[in-house]
């Protein structure tokens, strides 16, 4: 037996300490950010050792009413008061029904039915079962450069290699399509997108299908594909081509739902109500909970027994969900959107006075600064290299010489991403951008 080298209820005094229990008992997972985090409130975390930083990666776009929110946390503990767990696909429950019938209120269309589960993986992973049991078919679509878990199902939907080493064969019939990703679609020289890149859709399902297709699985703004915002036009056609061919349009709004991009969901900036509309992340304000959602008649296709989750819809989760939503009508949502379109008006003065900044793109509190080395031509030509070794280096220097959280991420490990509590305020974004600056400045 191992000998236990912490005694937990002593707590550790130290950052070093809790990094080494990680690499001791921890399987190999990403840390390349390094901040281990004792408490948190609003935008701010706070290590073992007394430092504060400014976050604005948000857990990976969770916390979205802000760490530590008063209501929140008042609404789980209450419910842990009551009862924590019976299963809630055994014994139903008032938060469950209660945010069931909450989420048929705010969301897109006549969406009027959810299955709650735990993660965004889940959720997708449940969303293509039902809509291959609705439809009668099998094959799915996604998007090349897209992200939608890292289960075996969910990797076949991800139309990165990046995350799939070591792991095929993954699902069969899947096919991808190319992204909206103007400022490298080889289509447009560099030019942004336009709708009619949809229609490299048909050709897929007319090359890569075998005329048998359940749904198109796409994410209205590609998170981790590096914050790629399609053109106006664009998701409405591939819905309209998905439908053609008999087939429904899966949005996963696991990383853009709950405010992130200024509107509850970012369906709505494109005028599309999606046939399924999958959710995590920030559902719950860090609470493990997912969900996907679809009209009555499609998830009428579900029978007793196709689907379940042991903690699906756990109540404590659903209770902070509920008062999440809450918070985000209260003027969060709002805030995101004010707060989004200063931020993305800063972002073009450093698009245009840094050659390093290849391109700035977002909606709301979901913006990315592409950085490049202007010197070398990068992929098909129409665009500068990718410096995924400069975002990198962005990334240490506002962590370690400016006590700035950042997340970094795309397809090409370049782009730097801020995506803050929706809670933040505008000099806590003005810091965020001024720092940035400054790290160009210092680094490239």
């Amino acid at each position: 037996m191992a000998e236990q080298q912490t005694d937990p209820s002593v707590g550790r005094e130290s950052n070093a300490a809790v990094l080494s229990a990680y690499d001791d008992h921890m399987m190999p997972i990403w840390k390349s950010l390094d901040v281990p985090v004792k408490r948190a409130s609003g935008c701010t975390l706070e290590d073992f050792e007394g430092n504060e930083y400014l976050d604005v990666f948000s857990g990976i776009s969770v916390v979205n009413v802000g760490h530590g929110n008063d209501a929140v946390v008042d609404a789980a503990k209450d419910q842990l008061d009551e009862f924590v767990h019976g299963c809630s696909y055994v014994h139903p429950n008032e938060p469950v029904a209660d945010l069931a019938e909450r989420i048929a209120e705010v969301t897109p269309g006549d969406l009027q039915k959810s299955f709650f589960c735990n993660s965004g993986t889940e959720a997708v992973e449940g969303a293509v079962k039902l809509a291959r049991k609705y439809t009668g078919s099998k094959e799915v679509i996604a998007l090349e450069m897209g992200f939608h878990g890292r289960t075996l199902g969910s990797l076949a939907l991800t139309g990165n290699k990046a995350y799939k080493k070591g792991m095929a064969p993954t699902l069969n019939d899947v096919a991808h399509t190319a992204p909206p990703y103007g400022y490298r679609c080889p289509r447009c020289d560099g030019d942004q997108c336009d709708a009619d890149c949809a229609e490299e859709l048909e050709r897929i399902i007319g090359s890569h299908t075998s005329g048998d297709l359940a749904a198109v699985v796409v994410e209205p703004v590609m998170g981790e594909a590096g914050i790629i915002v399609p053109p106006a036009g664009w998701l409405e056609r591939v819905q309209e081509i998905a439908h053609d061919h008999g087939a429904l349009l899966i949005a996963d709004e696991v990383q853009t739902g709950y405010g992130r991009t200024g509107e509850l969901f970012a369906s709505s900036h494109f005028d599309v109500e999606p046939d399924i509309l999958t959710q995590a992340k920030g559902i719950a304000n860090g609470l493990p909970l997912g969900a996907f959602t679809a009209s009555a008649e499609v998830a009428d296709a579900f029978e007793s027994g196709d689907h379940l989750s042991t903690f699906g819809g756990n109540p404590v989760a659903c209770a902070a969900a509920l008062a999440t939503i809450d918070e985000l009508q209260d003027g969060i949502v709002d805030n995101a959107s004010q707060q989004g379109a200063w931020l993305e008006s800063e972002l073009q003065t450093l698009e245009d006075e840094y050659d390093v900044v290849g391109q700035t793109r977002g909606l709301g509190l979901m913006h990315g600064v592409e950085l490049v080395d202007p010197s070398e031509t990068g992929p098909q030509n129409v665009a500068p290299k990718p410096d995924k070794d400069l975002a990198s280096a962005v990334s240490e220097y506002l962590r370690e010489e400016s006590n700035v959280v950042m997340g970094v991420g795309g397809y090409y490990k370049n782009v730097m991403r801020f995506q803050p509590p929706l809670t933040i305020s505008r000099d806590q974004l003005e810091r965020a951008v001024d720092e940035l600056e400054a790290a160009l400045e210092t680094v490239a």
